[in-house]
């Protein structure tokens, strides 16, 4: 052939069950061809039946054909071979590395384009087809191909499992139903998975609405940096106008005081981005777990998303965040009030309020309020001590000697409060 300059088909020398170039070729009754090997292996896996079918146009023979080489086209075979033509078709897609492989390709596997959970093998696309022609095939159950089916098979009995085991909260098979968790609360593993699937519903709103509200503790902070950058520059640009006029005597409190706002500038500004990127962080995490839930939500495995929802599900505390809740902030105004007081004060405020200016500028709220205290103890940490005027007293309460308890007496009746303490 090839001397007449005739270049041969490869694909019309494949065998369509092992997808390679025919050997030992044979031709059925209806003209499909087949490696001998593989027609009969198909065939032997019908023994059972007294119907044999082509593997490719299904037509039907009874009894089963008398297998004779074709030695035609073992001539032409092999001169196609001898052509160097042995690949298969450039649209067959092989499996790779990683890749699920055709549990019945015979020679060179093709990639699996489905798994069967009841037979527990992967097809390719050829091999694929008997389950949607074939009536009984065509109750399993078939799902993307996996090569995790191995996780269906029961370890103790080596049978599918199909059940789930509330008690215990495993997926056993029927053997393990009856055996050492008869008695216990079970349903079908589609049950299970469909109660499983409401929760992670309830999960997936959950962390949405976590995500919503880190982002908005995202954008307060931003506008936190952004409020204190532009106090403390503007704290910086009024006290150097201020301390120019007072250069003779104020030089040194100036840089102190230049100084300090800008430490704590930088302290504070590295405090609120330090929170930022951990709820930043969060919200990513957030979203690849939000990520990894909705791709278990659309697996068809029932086993597959038993076993995998639940450490997918758990729901790690959020990380401490702002309030959305703000108020007023102290920002660096209370430095520009104090060094204007310096101003007039010149000489003696030099050293009698430069506490006020340094306690300024330390006392900047750059974050936040925590929440308001509500127990007894919370309370306490803004009491004090008081002393009652007894020149302000009303004339029915008499005063102890410490000036801290008050009675007050009408008709026969005496009340005291005893004051303490008194809270912010």
């Amino acid at each position: 052939m090839a001397e007449r300059g005739i270049q041969p088909d490869s694909a019309k020398f494949c065998c369509s069950i092992c997808l390679d170039l025919l050997k030992d070729p044979v031709t059925i009754p209806c003209g499909h061809s087949y490696c001998m090997s593989c027609i009969k292996d198909c065939w032997d896996g019908e023994e059972h039946k007294e119907i044999y079918s082509c593997p490719q146009c299904s037509q039907t023979f009874t009894p089963r054909p008398v297998l004779v080489k074709n030695t035609m086209l073992v001539e032409l075979v092999e001169e196609v071979r001898n052509a160097g033509l042995q690949a298969a078709p450039p649209d067959l897609c092989y499996a790779g590395p990683g890749d699920v492989a055709c549990d019945f390709c015979t020679t060179r596997k093709r990639k699996a384009l489905k798994s069967c959970l009841v037979c527990l093998a992967s097809y390719c696309e050829h091999h694929l087809q008997p389950h949607y022609d074939i009536a009984p095939l065509k109750r399993h159950k078939l799902v993307e191909a996996t090569l995790k089916l191995q996780e269906n098979i029961c370890s103790n009995h080596n049978e599918v499992m199909k059940i789930f085991c509330r008690t215990d909260q495993q997926c056993i098979c029927y053997l393990c139903f009856m055996d050492e968790h008869k008695g216990h609360h079970t349903v079908s593993a589609a049950a299970e998975r469909k109660e499983r699937q409401k929760e992670l519903g309830v999960s997936r709103q959950k962390i949405q609405q976590r995500i919503q509200d880190t982002e908005k503790d995202v954008k307060v902070l931003q506008h936190e940096v952004e409020e204190i950058n532009r106090s403390a520059d503007k704290a910086v640009e009024d006290s150097e106008e201020i301390f120019t006029e007072l250069i003779s005597l104020m030089e040194k409190r100036r840089s102190d005081v230049k100084q300090q706002i800008r430490s704590q500038q930088k302290e504070e500004v590295s405090r609120a981005e330090e929170v930022q990127e951990k709820l930043k962080q969060e919200i990513a995490e957030l979203r690849r777990k939000d990520t990894e839930l909705e791709q278990l939500s659309h697996t068809e495995d029932h086993i597959h998303f038993l076993q995998n929802y639940p450490s997918l599900s758990c729901l790690s505390e959020s990380t401490d965040s702002p309030s959305n809740t703000i108020r007023p902030l102290s920002y660096f105004e209370d430095v520009t009030a104090a060094v204007s007081e310096l101003r007039e004060k010149l000489q003696d405020l030099l050293s009698e309020e430069w506490s006020k200016i340094s306690r300024a500028v330390t006392e900047v709220d750059v974050l936040l309020p925590q929440p308001e205290p509500k127990t007894r103890d919370e309370f306490l940490q803004y009491s004090c001590h008081i002393t009652l005027d007894p020149n302000t007293a009303n004339t029915r309460l008499s005063l102890s000697e410490e000036n801290r308890k008050a009675t007050r007496s009408q008709m026969n009746c005496t009340s005291q409060g005893n004051v303490k303490n008194i809270y912010h």
